[in-house]
Formats: C-alpha cells, sequence, structure tokens
C-alpha cells in the first residue's frame, strides 16, 4: 500500500533543494559575471545598456552594470549586491568583486559535485580570507603623510589608476590632477556632497574645469534681469527661502468690497507687502540674492534699479553647498537680515559655459568646497565621464584616509595566490585542497587583464608565477607592453582597502551561496499586480492608471 503524499506547501510552488540546487546557483552566478568579464582593465570594452523607457546607458562600472541589469534570479542578486558596496564603500573594484566571488565558486563547483560538504568549504574560505587581507596589510606600503609633494604624487597616481579602465583614460593625466585638486581642497571630513559635478554638452573633454567655489547653472529669469550687473568682488550673499512675487488669488476665494477705494486698499496691501520685503532685502547690504522659490519680474526690476543680483529657483542642494562654502544661512523670512545670515565669497561673476550660462562663487572664506564642470560631446560620455569621476574621486578620499597602497594590474593578486599555495601544502586534509583552489581563483584578475588585451594568458600567468616564486613581489600584467613588469615602479597603485573589501566582499558572499541549500518559490497568484490593488482608495470609476 502506498504512504499517502504529504502536501505541505501551496499547489504550483517551486521548491528545488540539495546539490543541484546548489549546482544551479553556481551556474547563475557564473553569468552574471560573463556579462561584466569584458569590462576589466584598461583595455576593458564598454556596454551599452537600454532599459524599458528607451535610455541608453554606455559603461564601464560593474556596479553601474549589474544595477540596470534587472537581475531576477535569486542568488545572483547576492553577486549584484556586493558590487554595489564595493561601490559605496571604496568606490572602485566593482568588476573585480563580482569576477572574484563568481570565480571561486567556479573552483569549488567540482567539489561540491563530489559531495563535499559546503560548511567544509566555507570554513577553509573563512581561514583563506583572513590569511590574505593579513597578507595584504603585511606587504602594503604606506605613504608619507608629511610630505605634502609625495602625497600629492600618491593621490594622482591612485587616481589615474583608477582612470585606467575608463572611457577617458586618455586623458587620465588631465582628470586626474583635477580630481586631486578638487578631493585636497575638501576638509576633514571629505564629504562628498561638498563636490558638486555639473555637466554641460559641447566642447572638447579638455575644457573641463575646476571651480574652486560653487558654480550653477543660471536659473530662469524674468525681464529686467539684463540690467543687473553681473560680477562683484566681496558681495554678502542673501540666502532665502522665500516668494518675492505676487500672488495670485485662490479660484474660488470671494471678498466683497463696497467700493473703489476697498478695492484699491486690498491690491495696495499686497504690493506694500511685497515692497517692504524687496525694501528690507536691500536695506541688508547684501549684492547677491539666491532664493529657492521663485522671484517675479517686480522684484527683478526693483533689484535691478538698485544694482543687485538676484537668482530664484535655486535648486535646493546648489543653495545648500553655497551655505556650506559661503557661510550664512537659509532664511525663511526677511525679518531679521542681520550681517551673521549673510554669506560672503570674493568673488562673484556670470560666465558664459558652452551654449549656458554659469553663476561662480570664488574664493568662498568658510568651506572647503569645488565645483568640477564637465564638457563633452554625446550626453552618454559626459554621464561615464561623471560615473569615471565619481569612482576616481572615492578612490583619492580612501588613500587619504587609509594610507597604505599596493600594486595593482594583477599583482597583489599573484604575490597572495602564491602565498595562500605554500600555506596550503604545509595543511593536512580538505582545507589543503580547498585553500588551493582559493589561491588559484585569486588568478583570474590577471588572467582577466590579459584576455581582455587580446594577450596570451597562459604564457604571462606561467611568467608571473615564476617571477613570484623568485620573490618579485610587485609583478602584474603589462598591458603597454605584453609582458609582465613591476607595477610598484610602473605607478600602477591602489589603496589596499580596495583590495581588502574587494575579497572580504567576495568570499562572504561565495560563503552566503554555498550555505543555501533549498529555495522555495511561491506561485504568483493569478492576477498580476498587488491584491486589492484596483479598487482602493479611488472609489468606483476608471482605475487610476499607473
Amino acid at each position: 500500500m502506498m504512504p499517502t503524499p504529504v502536501i505541505l506547501l501551496k499547489e504550483g510552488t517551486d521548491s528545488s533543494q540539495g546539490v543541484p540546487q546548489l549546482i544551479s546557483n553556481i551556474n547563475a552566478c557564473q553569468v552574471i559575471a560573463e556579462a561584466v568579464r569584458t569590462t576589466l582593465g584598461p583595455r576593458g570594452m564598454d556596454k551599452l545598456m537600454v532599459d524599458s523607457r528607451g535610455k541608453a546607458t554606455i559603461s564601464n562600472d560593474g556596479a553601474t552594470i549589474l544595477k540596470l541589469l534587472d537581475v531576477v534570479h535569486p542568488a545572483a542578486k547576492t553577486l549584484v549586491d556586493i558590487a554595489r558596496s564595493q561601490d559605496a564603500e571604496v568606490g572602485d573594484g566593482t568588476t573585480s568583486v563580482t569576477l572574484l566571488a563568481a570565480e571561486f565558486l567556479k573552483q569549488l563547483k567540482s567539489y561540491v559535485e563530489e559531495g563535499l560538504h559546503p560548511q567544509t568549504i566555507i570554513r577553509a574560505f573563512r581561514t583563506a580570507t583572513s590569511l590574505a587581507v593579513n597578507k595584504i596589510k603585511e606587504v602594503s606600503v604606506s605613504v608619507k603623510k608629511d610630505d605634502k609633494q609625495e602625497q600629492r604624487q600618491l593621490l594622482e597616481k591612485c587616481a589615474a589608476t583608477a582612470l585606467n579602465s575608463k572611457l577617458i583614460a586618455g586623458q587620465k593625466e588631465f582628470f586626474s590632477k583635477m580630481v586631486v585638486d578638487a578631493v585636497m581642497s575638501l576638509d576633514e571630513l571629505l564629504s562628498l556632497k561638498m563636490i558638486g559635478i555639473k555637466k554641460v554638452q559641447g566642447g572638447a573633454l579638455e575644457e573641463s574645469q575646476l571651480v574652486s567655489g560653487v558654480a550653477f547653472k543660471k536659473t530662469f529669469s524674468y525681464a529686467g534681469f539684463e540690467m543687473q550687473p553681473k560680477r562683484y568682488e566681496n558681495p554678502k550673499i542673501a540666502l532665502l527661502n522665500v516668494e518675492l512675487e505676487l500672488k495670485a488669488e485662490k479660484d474660488n476665494a470671494e471678498v466683497r468690497v463696497k467700493s473703489v477705494e476697498d478695492y484699491q486698499a486690498i491690491v495696495d496691501a499686497e504690493w506694500n507687502i511685497l515692497y517692504d520685503k524687496l525694501d528690507k532685502i536691500c536695506q541688508s547690504g547684501a549684492k547677491v540674492i539666491l532664493s529657492k522659490l521663485p522671484i517675479g519680474d517686480v522684484a527683478t526690476q526693483y533689484f535691478a534699479d538698485r544694482d543687485l543680483f538676484c537668482a530664484g529657483r535655486v535648486q535646493e542642494e546648489d543653495l545648500k553647498r553655497t551655505m556650506m562654502a559661503c557661510g550664512g544661512s537659509i532664511q525663511t523670512s526677511v525679518g531679521a537680515m542681520t550681517d551673521d545670515v549673510l554669506g560672503q565669497c570674493e568673488l562673484f561673476e556670470e560666465v558664459q559655459v558652452g551654449g549656458e550660462r554659469y553663476n561662480f562663487f570664488k574664493g568662498c572664506p568658510k568651506a572647503q568646497t569645488c565645483t568640477i564642470i564637465l564638457r563633452g560631446g554625446a550626453e552618454q560620455f559626459t554621464e561615464e565621464t561623471e560615473r569615471s569621476l565619481h569612482d576616481a574621486i572615492m578612490i583619492v578620499r580612501r588613500a587619504i584616509k587609509n594610507d597604505s597602497i599596493v600594486a595593482g594590474g594583477g599583482a597583489i593578486e599573484m604575490e597572495l595566490s602564491k602565498y595562500l599555495r605554500d600555506y596550503s601544502r604545509t595543511i593536512p586534509g580538505k582545507q589543503q585542497l580547498l585553500i588551493g583552489a582559493y589561491a588559484k581563483a585569486l588568478e583570474i584578475i590577471p588572467r582577466q587583464l590579459c584576455d581582455n588585451a587580446g594577450f596570451d594568458a597562459t604564457n604571462i600567468l606561467n611568467k608571473l608565477r615564476a617571477k613570484h616564486a623568485q620573490g618579485g613581489m610587485w609583478y602584474g600584467v603589462d598591458i603597454n607592453n605584453e609582458d609582465i613588469a613591476d607595477n610598484y615602479i610602473a605607478c600602477v597603485w591602489e589603496p589596499s582597502i580596495v583590495r581588502i573589501n574587494a575579497l572580504t566582499a567576495a568570499s562572504e558572499a561565495a560563503c552566503l551561496i554555498l550555505s543555501v541549500d533549498e529555495t522555495i518559490r511561491n506561485p504568483r497568484s493569478s492576477m498580476e499586480g498587488p491584491p486589492g490593488g484596483a479598487g482602493r482608495g479611488r472609489g468606483r470609476g476608471r482605475p487610476h492608471a499607473h
């Protein structure tokens, strides 16, 4: 007699478990890595992604690519997450993280198929990661902070290494100087918000400039604007959150008046309120008035007659950066316009940049803030440039905070690989195989660098292994000459924190995927959309089109 099957889960629930499930998760991660594999390194290719709305994005940044791929596979999502966390934490090395995690899994696949228990693998990987991280800390070279000149050169090298694999690698000298200048002008906290990046279409990349101060696009202006002066020395700056224009009456308001005089009194009162505000601003001694809300035509004309400059509808973040840079505070009323709430800068001017006009505030006393104005032909190009600069800026910040560096270009990975391989031979048991697999997986970075550049990877890796075995610690792939070179001397440097973060994140992700042995997927409900989504809150009638 057959036992009755017990049905626990709703019909149609997909549950898969055991080794086949693990293998399918590992395969899914391989597919993700394939997507970004070719973008690694100076000879990496770019990806063009078109989203559902038809917007095209060209990018070389692993995190950006993975964010735009709509990944639905639950296990593969972990790779997207580590790429994002690497991007948020360090800024660069997003492709490396994804590749490393996928390669770890690839090396382990055969062990899993043979029935080795995942927990054994995870334990070995944890050991290997902590050994590798300690080794990086041990071999990394720290930078002297005392010598400003030397520190600056080091930061430029780090920025150039980060920009090497981007679209703008041709102008990396120009941009790495700009990025270092930008970060050096910040205060101790190095907050990213204080570096504004504005994109102006047209012009060549070399026309991009760094403004030590705040710059933003000229806002919408009314008649009378052209009569205002466009340049001031040492002006006081009023930052407002006040509307300086006549309000339109409410549509359904009703005011009954008996005589024309009464009506005139109402109109006069409104004008008087406006003129009273304008008068107070004028008396405060401010020369440049910025407001988040609109400044109407009457106000614009009034300021023009008194040789003041005004700009309404300034974006909030620009207003805040101006406040941080020039001092003062944003006022919501004009009642207390004293000197301490006004900002100040050495020079204010309006300049034509490409087809746009920009307002520049230079020589700001308070803060250390700066704006990078990017020029370039196509919109996608300037956006990609902005992403590349963001990576470089993050790298320079990290290098200032954690002052130790390692050589890039696959050098540190080869050194760790050799170290772990030697270590694995000293221990018995299964751990030996697994740490050996970890060591082998690290070689994916130099191997991929060679593949992307079209070199013979096997040949170059053999040379590298030999060199590292003889003690050439910093030898890595030399992209320019299809050979190996000492990348420390060649100045391919990156902050050691990038590598430490990449290794820990990748092995964590690999361990996480290994420790999952069953996936239960609930069946989709037959109706699309959330339950009760249609009639909720809209009453009867046509459902609201989203």
